[in-house]
């Protein structure tokens, strides 16, 4: 059932929430609801399955969370799961899950694949909420290390990105795995024909509530046509010019990301870069030092476009043009967060017009921007740095000729 936009900010108090609860969200510093949240919560905390449409940075996750804290107890195995795409989304809910769960005595676990199974293992022996990806999940129910009978509320959050990564099929598997009498919440910046019909098949006389315009977040977008070898040239004047606070600059490769953060190091910028070739490690020390402050730029491949909260990043820079108009959603949605206002430029060269095109097609208010910069007085790319390890290779890759063998002259 389709309830459109209904409810207005609420004051938290309203809610008539645990007394516990209440402590948490003071500890949050909130006094009143974002617009998801007055939309979603009142309904949910009713018992009825919701889908929650909003763009990112509005509040989603405290829309779950406190449903979630109202329904629970501190000893009845585990009572909520949340579904998350990203090992980054995974960690950031689960802290405000933690959080807001703070006075109940509830434990929350944290499963995700990349580590070492066995502390998670321990971790779901006392957890009353777990938020994980689907692939580990799957893997701790063949186990039988994870159980899922006593399940009161289930949420698949960023239900898109799910069907995007090919996980739509395990979502189901574990959906599966929940009793019928469940609750089901589902968030999503976007919600495509596929998860439609995903919540015509699990969920119960559900309400879609959708945020209006008036809640989306503040970005000015643009686009800057530059020549194919001028892009690097053209992102330091950007830099200089814009003076952001704190940036993303997204690519759409791994190479090209590592070439780029290597480059930006390299003329003194603070920047690290994040794709799916590093250890898990390795991406929560990088997005540790760019939420304190220590690193000013952040290049990512789409991996980082979900699962960011960052409220001070000010500028988001598209290196790479996205394939498609809900990568492109998901990556000017790590700027503006929290009512903050923010800017999404992209960097035009000819090869992706291709892709300007079906960006545009759906955001047609991106302007065209004229940017007189003397880009010859910035240095250029240099393609030999921030290269990735010799396992990075495609096997498609030329190789040299092999010594000695069939290789070796004859004398």
């Amino acid at each position: 059932m389709d309830a459109g936009i209904v409810g207005d900010i609420l004051k938290f108090e309203e809610l008539e929430l645990k007394e516990e609860v209440m402590r948490a969200i003071a500890d949050f510093g909130f006094s009143e609801t974002t617009s998801i949240q007055a939309r979603v919560i009142p309904p949910a905390l009713e018992g009825r399955d919701v889908i929650g449409e909003a763009p990112t940075g509005s509040g989603k996750t405290l829309a779950f969370a406190i449903p979630i804290a109202e329904k629970i107890n501190g000893n009845g195995g585990v009572q909520a799961l949340v579904v998350t795409p990203t090992r980054e989304l995974t960690l950031q809910v689960s802290e405000v899950l933690a959080q807001t769960t703070r006075f109940l005595g509830v434990r929350v676990a944290t499963i995700y694949g990349g580590v070492a199974i066995e502390p998670q293992v321990r971790e779901l022996k006392s957890a009353g909420i777990v938020v994980g990806t689907p692939g580990r999940l799957l893997d701790h129910l063949r186990r039988g290390t994870l159980r899922l009978g006593k399940v009161k509320v289930l949420v698949l959050d960023e239900a898109d990105r799910m069907l995007d990564m090919g996980f739509i099929d395990d979502v189901r598997r574990i959906i599966r795995s929940t009793p019928r009498s469940r609750q089901t919440l589902l968030f999503s910046a976007t919600i495509p024909p596929e998860i439609k019909r995903l919540a015509s098949r699990f969920m119960r006389d559900h309400r879609h509530i959708r945020n209006g315009e008036e809640d989306k977040p503040e970005i000015e977008e643009c686009f800057i046509e530059v020549r194919e070898g001028e892009k690097f040239q053209l992102l330091l004047a950007l830099l200089e010019a814009e003076k952001p606070e704190s940036a993303i600059v997204f690519c759409n490769t791994k190479v090209v990301a590592s070439v780029v953060a290597a480059n930006l190091a390299k003329f003194g910028e603070g920047v690290a870069a994040i794709h799916g070739d590093l250890s898990q490690a390795k991406r929560e020390r990088v997005m540790a030092d760019f939420r304190s402050g220590r690193l000013r730029i952040l290049v990512a491949t789409d991996v980082a476009a979900r699962g960011i909260d960052i409220p001070a990043v000010s500028h988001v820079f598209n290196y790479d043009i996205p394939a498609s108009a809900d990568d492109y959603t998901h990556r000017i949605g790590r700027t503006a967060r929290g009512g903050a206002k923010g800017r999404a430029l992209c960097l035009l060269s000819p090869k992706q017009h291709d892709n300007m095109r079906r960006v545009h097609r759906s955001f047609p208010h991106i302007a065209r921007r004229e940017f007189d910069a003397e880009l010859s007085r910035y240095p250029a790319l240099d393609h030999r740095l921030g290269r990735l390890p010799r396992r990075g290779r495609s096997r498609f890759q030329a190789r040299p000729p092999r010594r000695g063998g069939r290789d070796r002259k004859r004398k």
